[in-house]
């Protein structure tokens, strides 16, 4: 059972930095749909960490409370032992406490006994079954389950009592591994919050010395694959990515080469960062059944 809880762990550690890594990698390359599918999945890989968690705790708290009712019966059941089989709760009405101490009879509380005493005793004893078979199961459980605690451990064949530890040995190693792994958590939190917030940034960048940038990328589609069909989809796809850079682009051109192959060219030329946001917009085509490959990108200097 250890052995498949640590292969569980271990599989979904691992899948979740896998997929944690990719969110953040098609972030930095602003391609938001793969960046979301990966989201997803992340999402998906914690809940089922948690859930994993969560039942393995489960089983850990139904097992405690199984031992605890085990222990909490046996000490009943040594009460029940303990407990006189055939109890007279009503020694004053034997007939040897009717007698004097010359053995006569006496009858001086005859009425009494008769009328007033035997209805007493009759709804006493009635009473007295009635609250001996519902208070004394429960009252007894709870007295088992208070003198539990107080019981010896199980004794075990291979374990006896007097090779137990008082306390448990403490785990220097693992506390010293946790707190290791807190503070390089806290340490690694802000450069990586700076990096992504860095490689996601909005904000205008000076424009570089270039007259244009230059995108050479190819397009595919899938179920109609016209001429045509391929052509409307690069022409929605540029006109897209180009409006998703920060810098303005109004002069932007598509022309077509061969082989679905399109080369889009916009001047004045982007800083990098917009750059970057084109190549991901357009290799995370988002429109229905087509894709496509950034092939390559260029700025194109201005002559001295």
């Amino acid at each position: 059972m250890k052995t498949i809880r640590l292969v569980g762990y271990t599989f979904g550690g691992l899948s979740a930095v896998y997929a944690g890594y990719y969110t953040v990698l098609y972030l930095t390359r602003w391609e938001w749909q793969r960046a979301l599918i990966s989201a997803a999945l992340l999402i998906i890989i914690e809940i089922f960490l948690a859930t994993v968690l969560l039942l393995t705790r489960l089983s850990r708290l139904e097992g405690r409370l199984e031992q605890s009712d085990a222990r909490i019966e046996e000490v009943r059941k040594r009460l029940e032992q303990t407990r006189d089989p055939i109890p007279n709760h009503f020694n004053w009405l034997r007939s040897s406490d009717l007698t004097d101490v010359n053995g006569n009879r006496t009858f001086v509380f005859v009425p009494v006994l008769m009328v007033a005493g035997a209805a007493l005793s009759g709804i006493a004893l009635v009473i007295q079954k009635v609250a001996g078979a519902t208070a004394r199961p429960g009252a007894e459980r709870r007295l088992a389950g208070r003198l539990a605690a107080l019981t010896a451990p199980p004794l075990t064949a291979t374990a006896p009592l007097e090779s137990r530890p008082a306390a448990p040995p403490a785990r220097t190693g693992r506390k010293a591994l946790a707190v290791a792994a807190a503070v390089g958590g806290l340490l690694l939190v802000p450069l990586l919050w700076s990096a992504l917030a860095d490689a996601t940034q909005t904000r205008a960048e000076q424009p570089p010395d270039a007259a244009s940038t230059t995108m050479v990328f190819r397009v595919e589609t899938y179920g109609d694959r016209s001429d045509r069909a391929v052509q409307l989809a690069a022409t929605d796809l540029w006109e897209t990515c180009r409006r998703s850079t920060a810098a303005t682009n109004d002069d932007a051109t598509l022309n077509r080469m061969n082989d679905g192959v399109y080369t889009g060219v916009i001047r004045p030329a982007l800083p990098s960062h917009d750059v970057t946001r084109l190549r991901g917009c357009l290799q995370d085509a988002n429109t229905n059944r087509t894709s496509a490959v950034v092939l390559g990108e260029g700025q194109a200097e201005h002559r001295s």
